[in-house]
C-alpha cells in the first residue's frame, strides 16, 4: 500500500479515483483494515495521521480509522471505523465517479 505524506497527498488524490486510509500504526482496527483494503478494484494509499495531522485535520478526520474516496481532488465518500468487505464494495459502487 503506498504511503502517502505532506508532499504526495494533494498529487494523489488530484487524479483517477484513489482510496486513502486514514491510519496510525497503533491502532489495531486500522491494521485489521488493511487487508480488505488491499482487495479494492480501486488503488489504495494511506496517510498517517500521527505524522501528518495537518492532512487529517484538512478532510475533519476526527477518529480511526477513517477511509476516504477521492476523485479529482474532490473527497467523494468517507467511512469511519471497521467494516466488512460488502460494506467497502457497497459504498465504492455508490461514491465512485460514473465516466
Amino acid at each position: 500500500m503506498r504511503e502517502l505524506d505532506a508532499a504526495t497527498f494533494d498529487d494523489a488524490i488530484a487524479g483517477e479515483p484513489l482510496v486513502v486510509d486514514f491510519w496510525a500504526p497503533w491502532c489495531k482496527p486500522c491494521r485489521a483494515l488493511e487487508p480488505i483494503l488491499a482487495e479494492l478494484p480501486v488503488p489504495v494509499a494511506r496517510l498517517n495521521v500521527d505524522e501528518f495531522p495537518e492532512i487529517a485535520a484538512r478532510y475533519d478526520v476526527l477518529s480511526i480509522p477513517t477511509v476516504s474516496l477521492f476523485a479529482g481532488g474532490e473527497r467523494r465518500g468517507t467511512l469511519v471505523g471497521f467494516r466488512p468487505r460488502a460494506h467497502f464494495d457497497a459504498w465504492l459502487a455508490e461514491t465512485l465517479p460514473s465516466d
